[in-house]
């Protein structure tokens, strides 16, 4: 009798009503995880599959007479955003449409590599001279410095914001010495070199006189180098004072006093004003997912290397 009161008539089959119903909320639960992960696989494939085979981003505006735009954004280092390669191509692209009524490269960098600069800057005077019917102007944003002022110095006109900063014309090498600290823990560097200066500027042995001499004389002539470059571009627009070349940076409106920059324009107002062609052509090469993960992984790989061996930089 307790029995039947305890368990009513009929609660197995209640009980298993729960279990069946409870499993299958559970299986609908499971299919709509699974749906929704399924689902995001899916807009995951398509951007990357995007960012490979999508478009390069240009605004084309085929058949009609345009400004063509460049963008170089960033640190000038080789496998970057702003690498040679990649402003060389965009150069070339813009120079031989025969639609292009002028050139705006803007820059917004504190600088970078002599080198990749300088294959820039003499790539710009290539073309200008290939194409001297069509102007080039550099238009510089937040930042033109060092390595990015070295490139704008090859233009037509460098035109500026009054708050811009613009020169840093210097060069530098930076890396670190760990000797003293690792005196202090005892550690010992043991180093053998084929060539008395191989080991040249190691960071874990103290810093050689002589070593450091041949650094400081092959710093002079890239900076020789870079003020030829400045001087060859602006010519006598230039009004030369004892600290231009020393590494100092100025305001876009002291820019303009010390003929290191020729105005003041933004994007919009030289293709307007100066080129007189309102229509903007973007010629910028972006690169596309795949690219750029390449690309950022071998700059910083390079990166590493050059802290190691300490780094020659327009900046």
């Amino acid at each position: 009798m307790s029995d039947n009161m305890e368990n009513p008539p009929g609660w197995e089959r209640k009980i298993l009503e729960k279990i069946a119903l409870g499993g299958l909320a559970e299986q609908r639960a499971r299919r709509r995880w699974g749906i929704f992960f399924k689902l995001l696989a899916c807009v995951y494939v398509g951007v990357v599959l995007w960012g490979i085979f999508g478009p390069d981003g240009s605004d084309a505006i085929d058949g009609q007479r345009h400004t063509a735009l460049i963008q170089l954004n960033g640190v000038i280092q080789a496998k970057g955003e702003a690498d040679a390669d990649t402003i060389v191509g965009a150069l070339q692209n813009a120079f031989d449409d025969k639609n292009t009524a002028g050139i705006i490269l803007r820059i917004n960098s504190p600088g970078g590599s002599p080198v990749q600069a300088g294959i820039i800057y003499d790539e710009i005077r290539r073309q200008r001279g290939k194409h001297p019917d069509v102007p080039l102007y550099v238009v510089v944003d937040d930042i033109c410095a060092s390595g990015g002022y070295y490139i704008a110095a090859a233009a037509d006109n460098i035109y500026v914001d009054k708050a811009s900063i613009v020169g840093s014309i210097g060069v530098l090498m930076d890396s670190f010495g760990f000797t003293e600290a690792m005196q202090k823990v005892g550690v010992e560097r043991r180093l053998l070199t084929a060539g008395e200066n191989k080991g040249f500027l190691d960071p874990f042995s103290p810093l050689e006189g002589k070593q450091k001499a041949y650094a400081q004389e092959m710093l002079g002539e890239i900076h020789a180098q870079f003020i030829d470059a400045v001087r060859k571009g602006r010519g006598k627009r230039l009004k030369e004072t004892p600290e231009m070349f020393s590494g100092l940076m100025w305001t876009g409106a002291k820019s303009v006093q010390l003929g290191l920059a020729d105005g003041f324009g933004t994007v919009d107002s030289v293709a307007r004003d100066v080129i007189k062609v309102e229509n903007l052509r973007d010629y910028t090469i972006k690169q596309n997912f795949a690219e750029r993960i390449a690309k950022r992984f071998g700059a910083d790989m390079a990166q590493s290397a050059m802290h190691m061996l300490g780094r020659t930089e327009l900046r």
